[in-house]
């Protein structure tokens, strides 16, 4: 099973505190849909916290489709 090289623990951080502003989006990859929540403020918050409850549980995808599954970044 492929694994993103991304750090869960990263992405979980930059969630929890600018997750309004998707800085999380941007550092997985997904660059679209890191603009959306920049300019929604996170879809008013709600998208935000759906993301950050994802990377959290092991369930958030990098730009590739891989799981971000590893709390610290690989290689």
């Amino acid at each position: 099973m492929n694994v993103s090289p991304k750090s869960r623990l990263a992405a979980t951080l930059l969630a929890f505190f600018v997750g309004e502003l998707g800085i999380h989006r941007f550092y997985l990859g997904k660059i679209g849909t890191g603009l959306i929540q920049l300019f929604t403020l996170g879809g008013f918050g709600i998208w935000a916290l759906i993301d950050f409850i994802l990377i959290v549980c092991g369930s958030m995808r990098d730009k590739d489709g891989l799981l971000v599954r590893d709390w610290l970044a690989q290689g």
